[in-house]
């Protein structure tokens, strides 16, 4: 029962509001949002000293920092909302990271990606929201470029006719690339409350989407990147070029 209530703590707060509650929105992407301006519960969106996302340039250290995941096809929930694209899934799989295992608890999207390598964005990422069992937030970030369609964007972007609530069966591991180097770093969610404790991962490889696909992801989220955050004293490991 202690997982069981841990995970669904993590999931709150991975998903802080459903659509009627949302007092927030996005900004262009650029200026800072404010979101502490909207209520007192997001004072660490403009106070916190670790926030997300980052400019992934920065990185001094670099090391191949890998992570293990046993993704596979599995049952999933269609959640749409305001600013919000979210496969929930099923139980059973999971993340391995630095000694912890972390268990899947869903995917959304952002358009633009939100992780920015210098300056640059692509047109799309896949937040991958993990728990451990002890509550401890773990997220692995994908972005996508332009060129052959993702097979699980497809059935992502085919479900969504069906609308918020639709069930989908999903090959999470073709969301994901082969090669799961990454960059390593501590932060937050990057919506409010904009919690700290984050422990990001974020695909050094970049996979593709077809135009139609990431047409379809943007029309429905519209922009849906927060601002770049700064990296402070925080340490930032990068792969090694190859």
């Amino acid at each position: 029962m202690k997982f069981l209530a841990s995970v669904a703590a993590a999931a709150m707060v991975a998903t802080p509001v459903i659509a009627a509650d949302k007092d927030w929105n996005f900004g262009d992407g650029e200026m800072p949002e404010r979101w502490s301006l909207v209520s007192s519960d997001y004072a660490m969106c403009d106070a916190g000293l670790m926030q997300s996302p980052i400019d992934l340039a920065q990185a001094k250290a670099h090391g191949n920092l890998t992570v293990e995941t046993n993704y596979a096809s599995t049952a999933g929930t269609l959640a749409i909302a305001e600013e919000k694209v979210q496969i929930d899934f099923a139980s059973g799989l999971h993340m391995h990271s630095g000694g912890k295992t972390f268990n899947l608890i869903q995917v959304h999207f952002h358009t633009p990606a939100e992780h920015a390598i210098d300056g640059e964005r692509y047109p799309l990422v896949g937040h991958f929201v993990h728990a451990t069992e002890a509550g401890e937030l773990g997220v692995l970030g994908v972005m996508f470029k332009e060129g052959d369609a993702n097979p699980g964007l497809e059935v992502l972007v085919d479900s969504m006719d069906e609308g918020n609530g639709a069930a989908l069966t999903v090959d999470a591991s073709s969301m994901i690339p082969d090669d799961l180097t990454v960059y390593r770093y501590m932060g937050s969610l990057t919506t409010p409350p904009c919690s700290e404790g984050v422990n990001w991962h974020v695909a050094h490889e970049v996979l593709t989407a077809s135009a139609e696909q990431i047409e379809a992801l943007t029309e429905e989220l519209g922009p849906t990147a927060r601002s770049i955050q700064p990296l402070g004293n925080r340490l930032l490991v990068g792969p090694h070029s190859h």
